[in-house]
């Protein structure tokens, strides 16, 4: 009896333990389960709403094209402001060209300024949309400030040393040209050339004071430390050295002494106190 009651009781422990171990293998998988459901509840969702925010996206950007795209803004103004020398005209042309199929909105901006720029007596440009049908440019030019002769013509310079455009024909121009420009591409050659152009201004003012200015034909400026004045005489061409500065008493008594002396005198040094001829 007792063996049976011994048996029976290692059976009741078997069963007793036997539960627990089936438990402690479950608990893992139910944990997995719970973490991928969750992971799917967090994916589908963000899924979906990304879905919908790139087809909300894509229909902004397709009504956004159609929109600047529409006549609404299409071109029709067109505002120069700044110029003097520079052509109008030639600059409308550009940003006509430029916004034809592209309108006030789409224009591209920074392509028009560069176009502008490349005309001549445009310094700098900037160019601005009037909405919703305009486009404005801002010119900034460079001024003639001399007319300077060189192989392939005539040219106007501005004040920083720089060739701007041919001189057109029948175009107001000073009453002389300047020779010897230095057309290399150095630091050097452009300070040069600055101060060659405030050489010619200063000569313009001066002999304009003494009413000379119409007496010379040009200037030759090859060296800055002996500018020349080329004039005539009796039909011919006397070359007058001047000094660095007071152009205007210089040039006075140079043309005294050579007047009516051209067949006979082919130039005259007024740089120093006593004037210094040169025969033919």
């Amino acid at each position: 009896m007792a063996a049976r009651t011994r048996k029976t009781t290692l059976k009741n422990k078997s069963a007793a333990v036997a539960p627990k171990r089936r438990r402690t293998t479950k608990a893992p998988t139910r944990r997995k389960n719970a973490a991928d459901g969750n992971l799917v509840n967090f994916l589908v969702p963000l899924f979906l709403i990304s879905c919908i925010l790139f087809c909300l996206g894509l229909l902004g950007f397709m009504g956004y094209r159609t929109v600047t795209a529409s006549e609404f803004f299409d071109v029709r103004k067109i505002d120069v402001r700044g110029t003097t020398h520079a052509s109008k005209s030639d600059i409308e042309k550009i940003v006509s060209n430029q916004t034809e199929k592209l309108g006030v909105w789409n224009a591209d901006l920074k392509d028009i300024k560069e176009r502008v720029e490349r005309l001549d007596f445009v310094k700098s440009a900037a160019v601005s949309r009037v909405l919703p049908d305009g486009l404005r440019v801002n010119v900034i030019e460079r001024v003639p400030k001399a007319v300077v002769r060189l192989g392939g013509g005539d040219f106007w310079a501005d004040d920083e040393g720089t060739l701007i455009a041919p001189v057109a024909k029948g175009e107001a121009v000073p009453p002389f040209v300047m020779r010897g420009w230095d057309e290399t591409k150095t630091d050097k050659a452009l300070k040069d050339n600055q101060a060659r152009v405030k050489t010619y201004q200063k000569m313009i003012d001066e002999w304009k004071t003494f009413d000379l200015d119409k007496r010379v034909k040009s200037v030759d400026m090859t060296d800055l430390s002996k500018p020349k004045a080329i004039v005539e005489d009796s039909g011919e061409t006397i070359e007058i050295v001047l000094a660095k500065d007071t152009f205007g008493k210089k040039l006075q008594v140079a043309l005294e002494n050579v007047a009516g002396k051209g067949k006979q005198v082919g130039g005259i040094d007024v740089s120093e106190v006593q004037p210094r001829f040169t025969f033919r």
